[in-house]
């Protein structure tokens, strides 16, 4: 009992209310100091922020680029247009990233201003389109003072047609947005207010490009294409008024493939002869041009493109139900996909860095990714798309606790991304939800999305069966019904799914393994991973992972998802380092290891990177802690060295190493010195603890809210509660360990109430629970989490 309450509050997740302060305006551009950022953010500016055409499967030569400095503020969430702004915001980074030049936190109380000048000279005849690639959460648009749309949805792709308000000469546009992460109803993937572990800091506001377009009175606005290589044909449906003609002709490397004349809205059938097929290891495109006509006319032209390829479930020549890729058998050899970066969150830092990452994954040799409850820009499909990888492409998963309103955002963000992503070759599968991750209506939802496309596999549920360490975790009775796949999570061992009469066996998640890189991390203080191994034995535990997997696939296994490419936050179970320099396995290694089971690799991308140092960490700490006992103390010194001894598990050695660091530190503290401080205080003893007591809204402005609460309560309870609690079936002293903690003060308080109220839980005694539940929710409810909150609340209603 002991370890499940210390389990619990290992996972603290408070939100915290600071009050709003507001910012110096800046002169100039400067992105903010973070733990390790990657080799492009140093290339990013004002005036080069994602220059690229932000839509390459209906893109015009008429277009700006509203990327930049845009201004911003913060304000409670009744307030009106700020006539004052905070500062600047480099545009699309989102605002909590280093990239933004920005980095601070929104709260569900607040919201988030966006405001700059555009010149336009509207076109009599022409409409002037605003375009958004995405915007997290809520968006509402004002163009010179005027209400012009709306969008709820922080991952998916809006157009505004602002001509009715746009003007010449100079235009004030100004954006209002409410971004309430995991405490709002609407999905937010891997974000959270207070990340630890698997879950990692929110990207709030635009986080894609911005873009103003010139079109004609009546326009193409989208393209509808699936390819069909047992017919050779692309059907093609042009998105545009009725009444006009269009043609569409396909070419390949200059030349004509093919072409088709029809009417526009309605379903034609463009013939390709002698289709190129498009797989991983051979990814030909189409090139594709539509024209909008009246008469002879053009009236509107964009440009696309496609590829012809089929995925689809069949039996082999053994009659087992396999995935089949252009009709023969194709294992899925796959890894999770985040897309999170330490320089800009959710938006990567260049588009050259985007590409990286599938070249990367390539490098490795893998031909699947599984882009994990994270909607993508429409230029990493592209670059999926032309390199050559199948994506598994996860719905993004409502709020876990299904709070009112939460399944109705969830369908209209699916209904989104279905219709947005359709035209891409390398989306092979659709995943619905993740481990019951907010589950509902599995089976309505998985018909409806195989019915909306049914050119493509849906996964109705990715670990629905989920072991760890051996042990299932979550039993379903009705597992996998109406998808096209059985799919099991295992940790960290791979196994394969349970089968069923029509449906592929696939291992969505496994491994896990996590290795720390010693400088590049995001938290020095934190190797996560199901397992953990030195680097020298990552290889060898992979190896043999792999080598079940081939076991697995001659047992009827038709896929696998490795757990994962890259170490992301708190999270170093990644095959390369988080900043993206340093791979555990080295590329040639890991490909003759993926061999076996991906014979279609193909020509491998150039890659710059750098191996691994297999040697043991503990080792490197040794001989730094002897240049300590030598007399180094210099104070970069002395800072790594306390982070090397806080991995190597060595407490005082850390203890030692960061008072002589504190000791040279001055207030007031920088954001990297309060960072530190947050990183290597280990104990209530330490000198960081006052640090941080004496700075929370510093730190809580430089990391988050409620940081520097939840750090010096995970602290008090590590100290003064957890060695108080008796082992066995003797109740705790709470007068005494109040007594303990009453000093801390809030932080003291409310932990005491947090570890009273579980362990009275979890002894189901209602009698001592019930009092200090009700005072640990009048005072604090507002930092518990809702699942929890429900479970507290049930149990203080039991009669």
């Amino acid at each position: 009992m002991l370890q499940h309450i210390r389990k619990q509050l290992l996972f603290i997740a408070l939100l915290g209310l600071p009050g709003i302060s507001a910012l110096q305006a800046q002169q100039s551009y400067q992105m903010k100091p973070i733990a390790i950022q990657s080799r492009w953010a140093k290339e990013v500016s004002p005036q080069n922020a994602l220059p690229a055409y932000p839509r390459p499967q209906l893109e015009r030569k008429n277009w700006e680029n509203l990327n930049g400095l845009w201004e911003y503020a913060i304000t409670a969430a009744n307030a009106a247009i700020p006539a004052t702004f905070d500062g600047q915001i480099l545009v699309p980074f989102p605002l909590e990233s280093g990239l933004s030049g920005v980095k601070r936190s929104l709260l569900p109380d607040q919201r988030l201003w966006y405001r700059r000048t555009i010149q336009m000279k509207p076109a009599a005849g022409e409409r002037t389109l605003l375009h958004f690639g995405a915007v997290d959460w809520q968006t509402t648009v004002y163009l010179n003072g005027k209400e012009v749309g709306t969008h709820t949805g922080g991952y998916t792709a809006f157009t505004i047609d602002i001509t009715a308000a746009a003007k010449t000469g100079e235009n004030i546009l100004v954006l209002k947005v409410y971004d309430p992460s995991d405490k709002g109803i609407g999905p937010h993937g891997k974000q959270v207010l207070n990340p630890a572990d698997i879950y990692y800091t929110p990207s709030s506001g635009i986080w894609q490009t911005v873009w103003l377009e010139q079109v004609p009175r009546d326009y193409i606005a989208g393209l509808l294409l699936t390819p069909d290589i047992d017919k050779s044909l692309l059907d093609i449906t042009v998105n545009a008024p009725a009444g006009y003609t269009v043609t569409a002709t396909a070419l390949k490397n200059g030349a004509v493939a093919g072409q088709v004349k029809g009417k526009s809205g309605v379903p034609l059938q463009l013939k390709i002869s002698h289709p190129e097929l498009w797989t991983p290891g051979h990814p030909a495109l189409y090139d594709l041009s539509v024209q909008l006509l009246k008469g002879n006319t053009t009236v509107d032209e964009v440009k696309s493109y496609f590829g012809m390829r089929k995925i689809s479930v069949a039996k082999d020549e053994k009659g087992v139900d396999r995935i089949f890729l252009n009709n023969k058998p194709y294992f899925n050899l796959g890894t999770l996909d985040q897309g999170f970066w330490p320089d800009g969150l959710y938006t990567a830092p260049t588009d050259e860095a985007l590409a990286f990452d599938i070249k990367a994954i390539k490098a490795m040799g893998f031909n699947t990714i599984r882009k994990h409850i994270k909607i993508e820009p429409a230029r990493w499909y592209y670059w999926a798309d032309k390199l050559g990888i199948l994506v598994w492409q996860d719905m993004v998963s409502p709020n876990h606790g299904l709070p009112e309103g939460a399944k109705a955002a969830f369908e209209a963000q699916c209904k989104e991304t279905l219709a947005q992503l359709h035209n891409h070759p390398s989306i092979t599968t659709w995943v619905l939800f993740n481990e019951k991750w907010g589950q509902f209506d599995q089976q309505r939802l998985t018909e409806w999305i195989k019915h909306t496309d049914p050119s493509r596999l849906v996964n109705g549920h990715s670990g629905e069966y989920l072991y760890v360490n051996e042990k299932l975790r979550s039993p379903s009775p009705n597992a996998y019904i109406s998808a096209d796949l059985t799919d099991v999570h295992s940790y960290p061992n791979p196994r394969n799914a349970i089968q069923q009469p029509g449906k592929a066996r696939v291992l969505g998640e496994f491994g896990g393994i996590g290795v720390f890189i010693p400088h590049h991390q995001w938290n020095a203080t934190s190797a996560w991973g199901y397992i953990l191994e030195k680097p020298a034995a990552l290889k060898y535990k992979y190896t043999i992972m792999n080598q079940h997997l081939q076991l697995l696939q001659r047992q009827g296994l038709s896929a696998s998802i490795y757990t994962q490419p890259f170490d992301v936050e708190g999270e170093q179970n990644g095959l390369m380092t988080y900043d993206r320099e340093v791979v555990k396995i080295p590329f040639t290694e890991i490909r003759k290891i993926h061999a076996p089971l991906n014979p279609d690799m193909g020509n491998m991308p150039a890659i710059a990177i750098q191996d691994a140092d297999l040697t043991d960490p503990a080792a490197v700490y040794s001989a730094r802690l002897q240049e300590y006992i030598d007399g180094n103390r210099e104070p970069e010194f002395l800072k790594q060295l306390a982070m090397m001894a806080t991995q190597a598990g060595d407490k005082d050695g850390a203890a030692i190493a960061s008072d002589e660091y504190f000791a040279v530190m001055k207030p007031p503290y920088s954001e990297d010195d309060l960072r530190y401080v947050m990183l290597v205080t280990a104990s209530t003893k330490d000198t960081g603890f006052n640090i941080i007591r004496n700075n929370t809204e510093a730190i809580d402005k430089a990391m988050g809210a409620r940081q520097a609460a939840v750090k010096m309560m995970n602290l008090i309870y590590q100290d003064d509660i957890a060695p108080a609690i008796p082992a066995g079936s003797n109740n705790p002293d709470w007068t005494a360990i109040y007594t303990t903690v009453k000093p801390y003060g809030a932080p003291g308080e409310e932990i005491f109430l947090r570890a009273r109220t579980i362990y009275q839980l979890n002894k189901q005694d209602k009698n001592g629970f019930k009092p200090v539940a009700r005072e640990y929710l009048d005072k604090y409810g507002e930092y518990v989490k809702q699942e929890e909150r429900r479970k507290i609340e049930a149990f203080m209603n039991e009669e």
